[in-house]
């Protein structure tokens, strides 16, 4: 199996730089992984993506060095095992609260003795040609991805981080707001300030990387974020076509004067 070289630099305190993506494309997948991300997060949480189309969309993310991450509906133990044996490298699990939570989602990352995670994948083997080769070494290479989004999840932080095989906590800010009762169309508020402080005091102390989606790469470097989303997908098509629909129209309105 390939190594998973993103999970290695995170381990190390490296920073990395990731696409999220809902389009449900895998051309525009393709394309994101051909343009350099060194990650890539295939959303089903929100979006109508199932396996089949996950599948394929893993498919085109192989003819890069790209990562390629699934974002589950849930912690449910036979979403992670489907989404790793059909190739995915990586999990990001939305909503998670408690360490026993988290422990339950190391745990089906894992094949036994380290975990509970069923023998059968088919894709992530290469259809069993690889099949020594990727069970000796599928364990050490599975990035375990929480979304920390939940008050109780901040409550319980030191605790969840302290579960061996959590990699990183990537920070949810909207979800985060709306479980604290505030607007999230207002930030920055003050005290998600301190829970973000926080969750990176909690990374750096216990090994974790911590993630966030920004625009503003150097400060989220500088502040010690190890995996930086850039997107996601369908944010920066947006941009571009507003560029261009803004430039005609400014000149159409200087035509009109």
């Amino acid at each position: 199996m390939k190594d998973n070289w993103v999970r290695q630099k995170l381990l190390k305190g490296e920073s990395t730089i990731g696409c999220q993506m809902g389009l449900c494309s895998p051309r525009v997948a393709e394309l994101l992984a051909h343009a350099g991300y060194d990650w890539i997060v295939i959303e089903m949480e929100h979006d109508s993506l199932d396996f089949a189309g996950v599948e394929h969309i893993l498919m085109a993310i192989s003819s890069a060095e790209t990562v390629p991450i699934v974002r589950v509906p849930s912690s449910d133990q036979v979403y992670i095992q489907r989404a790793l044996d059909i190739g995915g490298m990586g999990i990001l699990v939305p909503m998670v609260r408690t360490p026993e939570e988290a422990q339950a989602i190391v745990d089906a990352t894992r094949y036994p003795p380290d975990g509970i995670r069923g023998l059968g994948g088919l894709r992530a083997t290469r259809y069993k040609v690889d099949n020594l080769d990727y069970l000796a070494r599928a364990n050490e290479h599975m990035l375990v991805a929480l979304i920390l989004e939940t008050r109780e999840a901040v409550e319980n932080l030191e605790a969840i981080a302290s579960v061996p095989g959590i990699d990183v906590l990537y920070i949810g800010l909207w979800d985060l707001c709306a479980s604290y009762g505030l607007n999230f169309m207002e930030l920055p508020h003050a005290e998600m300030d301190e829970v973000v402080e926080y969750a990176l005091r909690v990374g750096r102390e216990r090994g974790v990387a911590i993630g966030i989606t920004t625009e503003d790469l150097r400060e989220a470097i500088d502040k010690g974020y190890t995996m930086l989303g850039w997107g996601p997908d369908y944010h920066m098509l947006l941009q571009a076509a507003q560029v261009g629909i803004n430039n005609f129209r400014d000149i159409q309105n200087l035509q009109a004067e």
